[in-house]
């Protein structure tokens, strides 16, 4: 197919989905970097041992997998012209989301419950990387209940439609996005730290 054929929206459409996979192709790239130093770290003398991640980061996971089932859920909605049923699960999403970021820093206390630092006397390699992995994805997260916050203001001004779903599709791609990293990285820290 040749990306310069199609009307003016088409390849607006494309140009912005390749935009998007660019973005996430740089974010699979530094996670990459991240986990790979986490690795070569392990063989550090300091390196803390068979460390158990927090319950809370156990509880995050299951809720960042139900937001995409939201997600999936109010796309279809959408689609099949549900207005009602596309905010509430988009309402749903978003809150979703807040209670994964809250369940996050409530893992980072349980860190720092167990003696554990980001930084100073009492921090150590093992748990400045959990910090940095976790940290950084939830940053990732905040950027997508803004494009989600976006999406649901646009659905309210009737922007999106079966026909219109542009930004809808973008930022439902970003968020599965996240979710799956997310997914990876608790089961990356889980089996391996």
């Amino acid at each position: 197919m040749d990306l310069t054929q199609g009307t003016p929206q088409e390849k607006n459409s494309r140009a912005k989905k390749m935009m998007l996979w660019f973005g996430i192709v740089s974010l699979i790239m530094s996670f990459a970097g991240w986990t790979s130093a986490f690795l070569v770290s392990r063989s550090r003398p300091d390196w803390v041992k068979d460390f158990e991640l927090p319950n809370a980061f156990i509880i995050s996971t299951v809720v960042i997998i139900l937001s995409s089932i939201t997600f999936i859920l109010a796309k279809r909605a959408l689609k099949g012209g549900n207005r009602n049923g596309t905010t509430i699960l988009l309402l749903t999403t978003l809150a979703l989301g807040v209670v994964f970021i809250l369940n996050q820093f409530s893992g980072f206390q349980q860190i720092i419950d167990l003696g554990y630092n980001f930084t100073g006397p009492t921090s150590n390699v093992t748990m400045s990387y959990i910090y940095l992995i976790a940290f950084v994805h939830i940053l990732h997260v905040v950027v997508g209940l803004i494009c989600l916050l976006v999406v649901i203001y646009n659905h309210f001004k009737q922007k999106y439609n079966a026909e219109n779903m542009l930004g809808f599709e973008l930022a439902a791609t970003f968020w599965h996005f996240i979710d799956i990293l997310w997914v990876y990285l608790f089961l990356f820290l889980y089996f391996v730290s």
